[in-house]
């Protein structure tokens, strides 16, 4: 196996074409199946099904997809290492963000980095923390913003700040209208509209509620910020979520929040990188760059309901 292999399988997935990625590369066409033809026999499988209208990945070949991309980018990252100086870190860094989180840390993070490290590409690609965690394992983003559920010990970690969680619902609903904030058994009686259990807020609600003695039981699950709150705009049920992805509808009026009590519920945002990739210069900077903008953030409360860590 070989890496110029990779490259051309990525790239025939990505433009579903052999003889589109063919232009792309530079490279004959006949070479390229050649190559293809190669790859799958030194792995044993086949990755790609030849139709009229291009090319469709096989199961082992999106498994494989995966692993390539993955390999591509340490290989990237390691050159870039070599190449540069602590003193003007440069190259690419990918970080990944959950999208409960990229409201409010996404445009002053770019900004940031423009502003300080120039010569730094930062990537920033939002995700299910679920995802994120197994993209940050296998290399193919640098840092990732997920949050202490007790399970990151494979990983770097950095604390960056506490969010206060609250419920969530459509400005006119019936759920302790009137009330400033409502008790934690009260909240788990309305329709929930959550993501699923191993992604985002799901896994701390569950374990707050276990340890209170209640129960999650009317879920309605969604995983996507945007369709969530479209559910939520149609009064389709309520959710328990950080402030930060509703500000607008907040502050609009079309949506409300109350505190939760007995227990609240908080859960801890952590920067996290591998154990097993050493990092390079410029996602060095960018995870000093993380923590700095991340507490003047909460400092200057542009990050509603976060306290620095």
């Amino acid at each position: 196996m070989e890496l110029r292999q990779l490259r051309y399988f990525v790239a025939i997935v990505d433009h579903g074409s052999l003889s589109r990625a063919a232009l792309i590369l530079h490279v004959a066409q006949p070479a390229l199946t050649q190559q293809l033809r190669q790859l799958e026999d030194d792995l044993g499988v086949q990755l790609l099904h030849r139709t009229a209208q291009g090319v469709l990945s096989t199961d082992a070949g999106k498994v494989f997809y995966e692993h390539a991309q993955a390999i591509l980018k340490q290989v990237a990252d390691a050159r870039s290492a070599v190449a540069q100086s602590a003193e003007r870190p440069s190259g690419s860094v990918t970080l990944g963000l959950p999208h409960s989180i990229s409201g409010a840390l996404a445009l002053p993070l770019l900004k940031a980095s423009r502003a300080q490290y120039p010569e730094i590409i930062l990537q920033l690609t939002e995700e299910l923390t679920g995802n994120l965690a197994d993209q940050l394992k296998s290399g193919r983003v640098n840092l990732a913003v997920l949050f202490d559920d007790g399970q990151l010990s494979q990983f770097d970690t950095v604390p960056l700040a506490e969010e206060e969680l609250h419920f969530i619902s459509h400005a006119d609903a019936d759920y302790a209208k009137g009330e400033h904030s409502l008790t934690l058994q009260d909240a788990l009686r309305a329709t929930l509209i959550l993501p699923g259990l191993q992604h985002g807020v799901r896994p701390r609600i569950e374990s707050v509620a276990r340890a209170a003695g209640l129960g999650v039981s009317n879920v309605i699950e969604i995983n996507s910020i945007a369709i969530l709150k479209s559910a939520l705009l149609a009064d389709m049920g309520a959710t328990i979520l950080p402030t930060a992805p509703v500000l607008d509808e907040l502050h609009r009026g079309s949506l409300r929040a109350q505190p939760i009590h007995s227990p609240s519920i908080t859960r801890t945002v952590v920067l996290c990188s591998s154990r097993n990739i050493p990092p390079t210069n410029a996602a060095a900077a960018i995870s000093k760059l993380v923590r700095q903008v991340s507490h003047r953030l909460c400092a200057d409360g542009a990050w509603p309901g976060a306290t620095t860590l």
